[in-house]
């Protein structure tokens, strides 16, 4: 790992009437427009689902690292956000994250270590970190069965 601070950095630009285009050095561009609650049309991502799946991907690469660290085996990772956008106060927000994690292990691996690296995950990741809505985690862990 690299030392801090990190710096990341995306450009987004538009026409008066087209989609938004972003852009990073180093991936393919991706397109966003608003979701339909906004108007928008509802089958691009927007920045609301990319806010939404920033929180998905980091809790998995958050459990990823922590797994590893800790020398727990498993086979696959599920995870669900659902985000809450709500007015407070005036001001459109998110005011919670509910993530759904349910990770696949195999037989006579410690389900109550699963359970506890995937609690782990929630409070590693850092894009919950550093947003102010409250996240919740519902954790459940499976044993894949021996054949």
């Amino acid at each position: 790992m690299r030392d801090f601070p990190h710096h990341y950095v995306v450009s987004a630009n538009a026409k008066a009437v087209s989609n938004v285009v972003l852009s990073a050095n180093g991936v393919s561009d991706l397109e966003s427009a608003p979701p339909a609650e906004f108007g928008g049309p509802g089958d691009q991502w927007s920045p609301e689902s990319l806010l939404i799946a920033a929180v998905a991907d980091c809790f998995v690469l958050s459990f990823r690292a922590i797994a590893r660290a800790s020398h727990l085996e498993w086979d696959s990772l599920n995870c669900e956000v659902e985000g809450i956008l709500d007015r407070v106060d005036r001001v459109t927000q998110f005011v919670a994250f509910n993530v759904k994690a349910s990770v696949d292990i195999p037989s006579g691996t410690d389900e109550g270590k699963a359970l506890h690296l995937l609690e782990k995950a929630e409070h590693a990741c850092l894009i919950t970190n550093s947003l102010k809505a409250d996240s919740h985690l519902e954790a459940s862990v499976h044993v894949s069965k021996v054949e």
